[in-house]
């Protein structure tokens, strides 16, 4: 396999899904893209966007904590992507009653208005308005522009968490759905999926992203060192050792290549032992962020996690599996399980429950060892 490193880094290993999220934007379509964190859902739509020459509004739904939070996100997703005075055209002219325009150095910040004595009832009421009114905006700034806009909700299934009877869920992907210059794009993990209630009316084309071949990231990391003169050592188990590793994972094995370009001298040969030593050092780097992450999550995904990465198994419900590694029975377990796929940290019961952040899998093994 030979690789062009003219080659765009999110169509390497991609170019099927790549293209195919080109022809849906392309199509005024709407797509969900499942995957891993660091596996390249953000970097695959962003490119495709580009192809079609569409404007990108980001919105990262971890962020939008309330529906208020979520309104004034989206707001200020349009207003860094459009003229000032379009903006402030529009707020003069249509909202006016629910947004202000504040002018702040080179551009401006569309923000949410709101009167400090308004009482509970009559603010959610204004904020709905807000929200339907804001909704329309996209639309009116892409036929302005003469391009298509692509809105990318990252993490959206978060949103959830406030939105329990789906209203604002549904309400977003009705009313973009109907505009005939704008698509969305959900970002999500591996655990979700398009199958609900209103996927009839608002139907969403899928794209999962699944770990890359070993032969694409082998071909990948011997191209991208070589730029530097670096050359894993054919004699020795170095590229077997950078790809146990890494699993197919893009992010992971980005940052193990730029670690041995950084450990490595030009024009060597690269061998098991520097390949171990940037291992080393990069999950050292991670730690921190590695056990934030534990203390974030619940004792019992906590201790299910360090199970399967010590004790990896496709069959965790097993009564085998449970009594020899101490886990809780039923509902506890199936929670449990569910809660590390909705978070990206596994793969569900096709890929055998695997470990989805493969340095995390490293990391974990070397700390209970």
């Amino acid at each position: 396999m030979n690789l062009n490193l003219s080659t765009p880094l999110q169509l390497i290993g991609r170019s099927a899904e790549f293209q195919r999220i080109v022809e849906v934007l392309a199509q005024d379509g709407d797509l969900l893209i499942t995957g891993v964190p660091g596996g390249g859902r953000r970097t695959l739509v962003r490119g495709a966007a580009q192809e079609v020459g569409a404007i990108v509004l980001e919105i990262d739904c971890i962020r939008a904590t309330d529906g208020e939070r979520f309104v004034q996100l989206l707001a200020e997703a349009i207003s860094q992507n459009w003229q000032p005075a379009k903006v402030q055209d529009w707020v003069v002219k249509s909202a006016s009653q629910f947004f202000i325009y504040v002018l702040e150095g080179n551009g401006g910040k569309l923000k949410l208005l709101r009167s400090p004595n308004v009482k509970a009832d009559a603010f959610n009421q204004q904020l709905w308005q807000a929200f339907e009114l804001l909704l329309e905006l996209p639309q009116i700034m892409a036929i302005d522009l003469h391009k298509r806009v692509v809105l990318i909700l990252q993490s959206f299934p978060h949103i959830r968490s406030w939105d329990r009877n789906g209203l604002w869920e549904a309400t977003f992907r009705r009313e973009i759905k109907m505009h005939t210059h704008v698509s969305y794009v959900l970002i999500a993990t591996i655990a979700e999926t398009s199958n609900h209630s209103d996927e009839t009316n608002y139907p969403l084309e899928t794209v999962q992203l699944p770990p890359l071949a070993k032969d694409v990231l082998a071909v990948l990391a011997r191209e991208t060192l070589h730029t530097q003169g670096l050359t894993f050592d054919s004699r020795s188990k170095a590229l077997q050792l950078f790809l146990d590793a890494v699993q197919g994972h893009i992010g992971d094995a980005m940052a193990l290549i730029r670690r041995l370009q950084t450990l490595c001298r030009p024009d060597k040969l690269i061998t098991e032992q520097d390949v171990e030593q940037a291992i080393a050092g990069l999950l050292q780097d991670l730690s921190i962020t590695f056990e934030s992450l534990l203390m974030l999550l619940p004792a019992n995904q906590v201790h299910l996690l360090e199970c399967l990465a010590l004790d990896p198994t496709d069959k965790p419900q097993s009564k085998d599996y449970i009594q020899k590694n101490g886990l809780s029975r039923g509902g506890s377990l199936q929670g449990a399980l569910n809660g590390l796929q909705h978070k990206g940290l596994i793969y569900s019961a096709e890929q055998g429950y695997q470990l989805a952040l493969p340095l995390l899998a490293l990391w974990l093994r070397q700390r209970l060892s």
